[in-house]
């Protein structure tokens, strides 16, 4: 019988998911004469029965376009908002799958995808899952697409920025994307000349990099470039986060973690705007007129660069493959050139942070570049 897969884009959108399906599309059609429908909107269309059936046609010309032709939401098939309630929707998207009789469903999205995909294959689907993220933060990949692009987007925006803050003799600081990890301000700031760059990683004093660019101005430069992760923290905030997982984590009751949650959460709404009060209090401490450019989602939209075209259509038709040999419950990393079949279970769960000792940390610091530090 000619076998059928399923496959959702799921999370926030970027640069490369087009590609996976088309890279997953083609390949299992034209290669293994295989069915494909798609899911709308991540696994609400799984639970939902909303598909889009999946052809050459609907595959042509989408290689070079941003975004999802399946739509995409950030919806926990456990967890799904329903009217005005949440109800665990898991058994509903088995009936979908069951319905369509499918072989296995083609999950792509980040480290949240990659937990509900292992929660589906709990619940009895064959699953694979592809990594995408502009954060670049899914464990067990070298990289994913949608990293390289949004790295291009904000390395323009600083190489942009340099002219303004020059012409001005200002403070430019540049807000990229990322909770928890500095992959995209680390690798934009190194590529577009940044002086300071802050990371949620290592921990920062405002009066370090205030320190560092009096110096600069000191030795005649006259502006200065700082790019930071939304989710970077001064070492006190990061004493704070960390007790209060500590807290989360020994909790004895059900009640005790909930507060420690409900605190976390709350740390981290009061956390959002921070980059502002640093802009304001480095102004305050150097003298020098600073300003702050938020680039926000537009570091996910756009065309893919050339780099997250090929890795995503390689990952796409490296999964059909997995498919054709029924190797399920994997997300397909990328390793080198090629790819490696990693059980859900060793990623789900897990992140990949930025080491102290990485070498574009070791990179920044030798070319001079402040990270903050104490």
């Amino acid at each position: 019988m000619r076998r059928s897969i399923g496959i959702l884009t799921s999370g926030g959108d970027c640069p490369g998911l087009n590609a996976a399906i088309r890279g997953v599309g083609k390949a299992a059609m034209d290669e293994f004469d295989m069915a494909v429908i798609g899911f709308r909107d991540g696994f609400r269309g799984l639970t939902q029965d909303r598909i889009l059936r999946i052809d050459g046609e609907q595959l042509a010309g989408i290689l070079t376009d941003g975004g999802t032709i399946l739509g995409t939401s950030r919806d926990k098939p456990h967890k799904m908002p329903i009217g005005d309630r949440t109800e665990d929707m898991t058994q509903a998207a088995v009936d979908t799958y069951r319905k369509h009789g499918l072989d296995a469903v083609v999950c792509i999205g980040g480290g949240g995808t990659q937990k509900n995909a292992l929660r589906m294959a709990d619940a009895g689907l064959n699953v694979i899952t592809l990594p995408k993220t502009i954060d670049n933060d899914i464990f067990g990949t070298d990289v994913s697409f949608g990293f390289d692009t949004a790295l291009e987007i904000v390395t323009e925006a600083i190489d942009r920025l340099h002219s303004t803050a020059t012409s001005h003799h200002r403070i430019i600081v540049v807000e990229t994307m990322g909770h928890r990890a500095g992959w995209l301000a680390l690798g934009a700031g190194i590529a577009g000349g940044a002086d300071a760059i802050l990371i949620p990683e290592i921990p920062y004093s405002i009066e370090s990099v205030a320190g560092a660019i009096r110096e600069r101005a000191r030795r005649g430069r006259r502006f200065s470039i700082v790019a930071v992760a939304e989710g970077a923290m001064t070492a006190i905030e990061s004493e704070k986060i960390e007790e209060l997982a500590r807290q989360k984590k020994e909790a004895d009751s059900k009640k005790e973690r909930k507060q420690a949650s409900e605190e976390l959460a709350e740390f981290h709404e009061n956390h959002v705007g921070n980059t502002l009060k640093l802009t304001k209090k480095l102004e305050e401490l150097t003298g020098i007129e600073s300003r702050l450019t938020i680039l926000g989602h537009l570091q996910r939209g756009g065309t893919p660069s050339a780099t997250d075209r090929i890795l995503a259509t390689r990952l796409g038709a490296s999964c059909a493959e997995l498919l054709h040999n029924q190797t399920y419950g994997v997300m397909v990393a990328a390793r080198g050139d090629g790819f490696e079949a990693l059980p859900l279970a060793d990623i789900a769960g897990k992140k990949k942070l930025v080491t102290e000792d990485h070498p574009w940390v070791r990179t920044a610091e030798l070319t001079g570049v402040c990270l903050g530090r104490p």
